[in-house]
């Protein structure tokens, strides 16, 4: 097929493009390469890709020499005349929507970004989707749509109408915004609910990169609500694993679809959610053991309270997922680990720059 992948430049997009290509697809990536975190490790992703830093300017179509599959473009989504362009030079078969403003407590202070980048950039997919006929979209939702709720484990037959932060409500928007348009324009949508993903390429911004870089470093490192928090972190290959099985089916829209007593994750329209998680969470302070353990070093810890937009505890039910799309986690939080520190130590002593 021919896909287009938004978030290029990011954690997932890296990992999901080559996983594409060496699957035989012909790919589109475009990232805005923003400041969001370091634009180095953005770059780095990029050259393992085959794509120089050099080689890249605003809205030029880059082919890469080590995947000639893979064709990246430097372009912000909510440049909505560059992107139309794209998709009509592109005649894509799927969209896989990855490109967000992320982090929760980000948005507590730049709360416009989100606005800017997961809703009118995304409503510029949407409008592109319905224009050329795109035969699938998928696009990343996220955990922390079920907000308040302290139901567990988390599952997509739930309510998801309480988030405690704005990007989450952009997130449950994305959601409802792709819903509308399955709905009005015939297209199908698969929206994936990712926890807390983790390895290595992974994000600087995240909890457990800021641990590594914190122990290594040798500082001490920031613990919320004193430990006692439980994630459903999932190693990245199962994710990826989880998206591709995701592009394979296309939903067709349920005919049991009861208007009365509607389920959340189902319509009559072609759309559908499902949770990518581990469904097994670990508590932070066996995580930060595990993680000690992989980097052989111990941490230095300040125990702080909870942080606003939070939430104490996230795990996936996965048994819908598991049905439908055939996929389950198979990496163990150790294992996991062990592979994220290997690369967290090469890339912090220059070895994959």
């Amino acid at each position: 097929m021919k896909i287009l992948v938004t978030g290029a430049a990011g954690f997932i997009g890296f990992h999901l493009v080559k996983k594409l290509v060496s699957q035989g697809h012909s790919v589109t990536g475009v990232d805005n390469i923003n400041k969001y975190y370091d634009v180095n490790l953005k770059y780095a992703r990029l050259r393992h890709s085959g794509i120089q830093q050099t080689d890249i300017n605003y809205g030029i179509k880059v082919q890469s020499p080590l995947l000639p599959d893979y064709y990246f473009i430097k372009l912000d989504l909510t440049d909505n005349e560059k992107l139309s362009a794209v998709f009509a030079e592109g005649n894509f078969d799927c969209v896989c929507n990855l490109a967000a403003q992320a982090g929760v407590r980000y948005s507590l202070e730049n709360p416009n970004a989100y606005i800017e980048s997961n809703i009118s950039g995304f409503l510029n997919i949407l409008e592109a989707c319905r224009h050329n006929k795109i035969q699938h979209l998928v696009f990343a939702s996220s955990s922390s749509v079920y907000g308040l709720n302290e139901k567990v484990p988390f599952s997509v037959t739930d309510t998801a109408d309480h988030p405690v932060s704005l990007y989450a409500a952009t997130k449950r928007s994305n959601e409802l915004m792709a819903h509308t348009y399955s709905h009005l324009f015939g297209i199908p949508a698969t929206g994936l609910r990712f926890f807390t993903v983790y390895g290595p390429w992974g994000r600087p911004d995240m909890a457990y990169y800021k641990f590594a870089r914190a122990i290594f470093e040798k500082n001490p490192i920031e613990v919320y609500n004193n430990g006692d928090m439980l994630r459903d972190f999932t190693y990245i290959d199962d994710v990826i694993e989880g998206i591709i099985a995701a592009i394979g089916r296309v939903p067709a829209g349920d005919s049991s679809f009861d208007a009365h007593n509607p389920a959340p994750s189902r319509s009559r329209a072609p759309f559908v959610l499902y949770n990518l998680g581990n469904n097994q969470p670990v508590k932070l302070t066996d995580f930060i053991e595990i993680l000690e353990t992989a980097l052989g070093r111990t941490a230095e810890k300040k125990y702080l309270g909870m942080q606003a937009g939070d939430v104490t505890v996230t795990m996936a039910d996965i048994d819908i997922s598991r049905e439908e799309l055939g996929w389950k986690p198979k990496t163990s939080i150790t294992d996991g680990l062990k592979l994220f520190a290997q690369w967290f130590c090469e890339y912090k002593q220059n070895k994959l720059l």
